[in-house]
């Protein structure tokens, strides 16, 4: 076997045990745990942000410069609400940042200013989750009180809009609403109220019940309508949300899709954890499949509906949208799914082609650092308002994993192949062909046969043995 040959089959053997120990190692660490590699990746992702990905990510989508940010920052709370309270100043720094960022003129720019909340639903709802992460790494006592006055100017605001509007969805462009965004906004409330929950309009009675009693969430109200009018309006076809809706009625005008509801499954638990179990063991069983027994995946139309990919959705590969795929995994942590959310995050190990460095960790060759943020933020997921939720039921089965290693065991074995084939040949020629009298029968220990009267003596020299005889002597 050549170098050069040795050298390929070496590399791809080692290639093929890099994607065994993928596939096999945990790539997520559950509600509580670092995720392993997060860190690393948000360390690529802050300085891709300043190199101009957030421009990058702009021209792909028009919400892609704001999630680039967002999320990058939201993943940064992730991180340090897994800290203790005096260790969280480095991730409240880059927080701070990202808000900052959002709030600017170019977080802004893509947004209508004229549209009620200002700058749409979408902008309002992202931005005010953020503020409420800022607020939730201080500790209680020492908020910064211009910060959380934002936050609650904001949540006031938002708030207001809802109880104005006679649908629940509100707009995020003029003329378009999809209730994903409006859920968002709505989870953002109820992190107001959970962080705090004593703030009451300037001027506003006592509503409390008994003499001491501390008084209600402030936006109970309005998150209680909401959820009253979302239950008037879900998809007739899959009974989930919708994707999306009239802007001036609310009524449903696109099936339920994997891109809106893995973002919506995300959020709903911190509105109405029942409610959104519901939801979740609905979208789980009509969206997540098993293209070609290879692992778990997310469809963007559910079972039995095929539809074209979008800006959104990205190429669809079977039907499979690669970007619901990787919010699915925080979906599904988030509803306590550990099962999928593990499978969602080793899978996305294997196929998602990471490249480590000390510091650093990107996947894709870094060439999407969108993606990355989106990634990170999922593998951080958990609530923020709601507890925990009990595991459901797990629909991924222990032995997901096996045709993915049986197919990379082949791969490793591919590259030595030739050489097995080529020793086998030669094995087989040292052993002897089979021929005609005289030559030795293969696999035979007893050695070449002896023919009849004149043939000659295997190894002889003295010419043809007499017939009945023994030849002639020496």
């Amino acid at each position: 076997m050549g170098i050069a040959r040795r050298v390929c089959a070496l590399l791809l053997t080692a290639a093929a045990l890099l994607g065994v120990v993928r596939l096999v190692v945990p790539a997520t660490a559950g509600p509580d745990g670092e995720p392993p590699g997060v860190a690393r990746q948000l360390a690529f992702l802050r300085a891709a942000l300043d190199d101009g990905a957030g421009e990058d990510a702009q021209a792909l989508f028009p919400e892609g410069w704001f999630f680039a940010h967002a999320l990058y920052g939201l993943a940064r709370v992730e991180l340090g609400l897994r800290k203790p309270a005096g260790r969280r100043a480095g991730e409240l720094r880059e927080a701070r940042w990202a808000l900052a960022r959002l709030e600017s003129p170019a977080g802004t720019a893509p947004f209508d200013p004229g549209l009620t909340p200002a700058y749409g639903i979408f902008w309002q709802g992202w931005t005010n989750w953020l503020r409420g992460g800022v607020l939730a790494l201080q500790p209680a006592d020492r908020r910064d009180p211009a910060e959380a006055a934002r936050f609650t100017g904001a949540s006031a605001a938002i708030g207001a809009a809802f109880d104005a509007s006679g649908t629940p969805y509100l707009a995020a462009y003029p003329g378009q609403a999809w209730p994903v965004d409006s859920t968002v906004a709505v989870a953002s409330l109820r992190l107001h109220d959970a962080l705090l929950p004593a703030a009451l309009p300037p001027g506003a009675p006592s509503t409390e019940a008994l003499p001491g009693a501390p008084p209600p969430p402030r936006f109970a109200g309005t998150v209680a309508r909401w959820l009253d009018g979302v239950r008037q309006r879900l998809d007739p076809r899959t009974g989930l949300l919708p994707h999306r809706v009239d802007p001036a009625t609310g009524a449903p005008a696109e099936v339920a899709r994997a891109t809106s509801q893995s973002v919506i499954q995300r959020f709903l638990v911190d509105v109405d954890p029942a409610f959104a179990r519901a939801q979740y063991l609905t979208f789980r069983e009509r969206f997540v499949a098993s293209p070609l027994g290879l692992g778990p995946a997310v469809r963007e139309y559910p079972d039995g509906t095929a539809g074209p990919g979008d800006v959104d959705s990205g190429p669809l590969l079977l039907g499979v949208s690669l970007s619901a795929t990787v919010v699915t995994l925080g979906a599904a942590q988030s509803q306590g799914d550990a099962a999928l959310a593990g499978a969602l995050a080793s899978y996305g190990d294997l196929v998602g082609l990471p490249v480590d460095t000390p510091a650093t960790r990107r996947y894709a060759f870094g060439v999407l650092p969108v993606g990355d943020a989106f990634l990170a933020w999922s593998k951080t997921a958990r609530p923020w308002v709601a507890d925990q939720p009990d595991p459901p039921p797990a629909t991924v089965r222990w032995w997901w994993r096996l045709p993915l290693l049986a197919a990379l065991l082949l791969v490793g074995a591919l590259g030595w192949l030739p050489e097995l084939v080529r020793s086998s040949a030669r094995a087989a020629r040292r052993r002897g062909r089979p021929g005609g009298p005289g030559d030795p029968v293969a696999g035979d220990p007893r050695g070449p046969v002896v023919g009849g009267p004149g043939d000659p003596v295997a190894g002889g020299s003295c010419g043809p043995v007499a017939a009945g005889g023994v030849g002639p002597l020496p």
